[in-house]
């Protein structure tokens, strides 16, 4: 069964407010920063597409991102977005049907591995690592694997999220897995910030092994 975010694509930022104000928000925008001029980037389940507006205002030109998106309303809400004079490429697929001419210097994963179980995963993640360069940086965000959440109030927020989003897009997994398994052996963390009552974390990762 495939996720579908399609059914929820235009009301996704309202609900994301709703819920966090402009936690998750804040949490990716921080850093954007690191991300240096000329480079090339891929963006992986990046939503809506405001985040290309925020890059576009660190960078207004010069870069080449692949934007790849699985849900074909999020691609037509994301294509709407101001992207200056960047040069971007939509994907309408999901990331692992997705071939790559050469690698890049960038990695963005903004709230994407919280959908799926580990085996799906593992599949994913190796996928991606093979995509960087050496010396690439991933900016990861994502929601505090559930065997670190010590608040009864981010244990009941996440399975109210998975069993709404279970419900209404199709996703696969019911718990979040310690991506920082699969971090180890080949990155180096170079940042790590934490949001919204240490339920959400951004990390940058330094790809140190090929």
């Amino acid at each position: 069964m495939d996720t579908d975010f399609d059914i929820v694509a235009r009301p996704y930022d309202f609900i994301s407010r709703l819920v966090f104000g402009d936690a998750l928000v804040r949490a990716q925008v921080s850093l954007l920063f690191q991300i240096s001029p000329e480079s090339r980037i891929l963006i992986v389940g990046g939503g809506t597409g405001w985040i290309l507006e925020e890059i576009s205002k660190i960078h207004p030109s010069g870069l080449e991102i692949i934007y790849v998106e699985s849900s074909s309303k999020m691609i037509e809400l994301s294509k709407n977005r101001i992207r200056k004079n960047n040069n971007i490429s939509f994907i309408n697929a999901p990331i692992e049907s997705y071939q790559i001419e050469k690698l890049f210097d960038v990695i963005i994963t903004p709230f994407f591995f919280d959908l799926f179980k580990n085996d799906k995963i593992e599949i994913l993640f190796s996928g991606l690592n093979e995509k960087l360069k050496k010396d690439g940086l991933w900016l990861y965000t994502d929601f505090v694997p559930t065997k670190y959440q010590t608040k009864i109030w981010q244990k009941l927020l996440l399975k109210t999220m998975y069993l709404f989003f279970g419900i209404l897009s199709k996703v696969e997994a019911s718990e979040l897995v310690d991506m920082d398994f699969y971090f180890t052996e080949k990155y180096s963390k170079i940042s790590d910030r934490w949001f919204y009552g240490k339920f959400v974390r951004s990390i940058t990762y330094k790809k140190i092994l090929m």
